[in-house]
């Protein structure tokens, strides 16, 4: 996508479409474009965007990553048999809404798209939706934006214009002209839209991201900080020798190392803070030393807050907790036990009717008396309990 060839239409947008922005469709794209970089990998950055049409509003709801292809002429193309796959899949996920393509997204300079971006989006209109928009987001603007700026995105929609766009209305009423018209991209105006669950998600990550931000503690030494430096070099030059799920492995237990880090220092600086209080209170001249902490009730408040749930995860009960969790057990093994000989009695019950079906059958071919019936097998098991072999007496004489 080296082309400078600018397609941006000259004329504003006139169709009256306006787009919602879901955070997770910029969170993909984020995500997208990090792995790329960080695993220097080459070709463009393609994806896809799914959400819902409702009249001239059309909301960008979720995105995927795609593979791409060359084409004949060497263009990059999305492979339909894939893309129709993953897009089925992402479908049937999302039902409730129903979700379907309405377009697809693009690194691209600040210019817009260039002609690059055209046999993509012209397989998308042709094979799945002819009105899908396309987002181009701009890496370049991502390290040059002043706080509070706009988004580093632009998102088109497309026309067909002929090469002089003030007459493109008149060259559309000239018949066989269509066939001249060429592809023109023009600016859609967006807004962020963020549902409840999506606020929730993103305060979360944003809290993640900055506590694996914090790669150093204050504490750290200049000797710890070179030994560091060494692990970085040396984990560089074997970083391309892991795979996707080492790297990604690595990654997850560097932020959990981070966070430990944070929360030491967090410990540490409660610490201190209490012991200078305490060392203010017993001495009456640090009280007017004007470099030493002030007492503060309400950060008082908070720590005793913060360490009474403490018990929740450990409680000061040892034996008590430790009972409750062997009564709980006993009770979980006892309901097992109860079934397991509901089942053997169930298994004796059917022992005992396919022996009674035996043992009549056998009665049945060789009579022991004539003139008597033979004995079921419960009264057969009843006279062989007998001294005199069940002939005299018994419940069933």
């Amino acid at each position: 996508m080296d082309s400078v060839q600018s397609l941006v239409s000259s004329k504003s947008s006139d169709s009256g479409l306006h787009i919602q922005l879901h955070p997770l469709v910029l969170l993909t794209i984020s995500d997208h474009i990090t792995r790329h970089a960080a695993r220097q990998q080459q070709g463009p950055i393609i994806g896809a965007l799914l959400g819902q049409q409702n009249g001239r509003e059309i909301t960008l709801e979720h995105g995927f990553e795609c593979p791409v292809t060359a084409g004949e002429n060497g263009e990059v193309l999305l492979p339909s048999a894939w893309f129709e796959e993953r897009l089925k899949q992402f479908k049937d996920v999302h039902k409730d809404p129903a979700l379907d393509l309405v377009g697809w997204w693009s690194t691209a300079p600040p210019s817009g798209p260039d002609t690059s971006h055209l046999p993509l989006h012209k397989q998308i209109l042709q094979d799945h939706n002819e009105s899908a928009v396309f987002l181009a987001f701009h890496p370049s603007q991502v390290q040059s934006r002043a706080h509070g700026a706009k988004l580093p995105l632009t998102i088109y929609e497309t026309v067909l214009e002929g090469e002089n766009a003030g007459d493109a209305t008149k060259d559309m009423q000239i018949d066989g002209e269509e066939l001249t018209l060429n592809i023109r991209f023009r600016e859609l105006p967006y807004s962020v839209e963020t549902e409840e669950a999506e606020m929730i998600g993103i305060d979360t990550i944003a809290q993640a991201a900055g506590t694996a931000s914090r790669s150093e503690i204050p504490s750290q030494s200049a000797s710890a900080a070179t030994g560091q430096k060494s692990a970085d070099r040396e984990q560089k030059s074997s970083q391309a020798e892991l795979t996707q799920e080492e790297e990604e492995l690595i990654a997850n237990l560097n932020t959990r190392v981070n966070a430990v880090r944070t929360l030491e220092s967090r410990i540490s600086l409660i610490k201190s803070y209490v012991s200078s209080v305490s060392a203010l209170e017993s001495s009456e001249a640090a009280k007017d030393d004007p470099s030493s902490p002030k007492l503060s009730h309400p950060i008082l408040r908070n720590i005793n807050s913060l360490t009474s749930h403490l018990s929740i995860l450990s409680p000061h009960e040892q034996s008590s907790f430790s009972t409750e969790v062997l009564s709980q057990s006993n009770d979980v093994m006892l309901v097992s036990l109860l079934g397991q000989l509901g089942e053997s009695v169930k298994a004796m019950r059917e022992l005992g009717r396919k022996s009674a079906i035996v043992q009549s059958a056998r009665h049945a071919a060789n009579p022991r008396k004539p003139g008597l019936a033979a004995r079921t097998f419960e009264e057969e098991l009843y006279a062989h309990t007998l001294p005199d072999g069940g002939e005299t007496g018994g419940m069933y004489s």
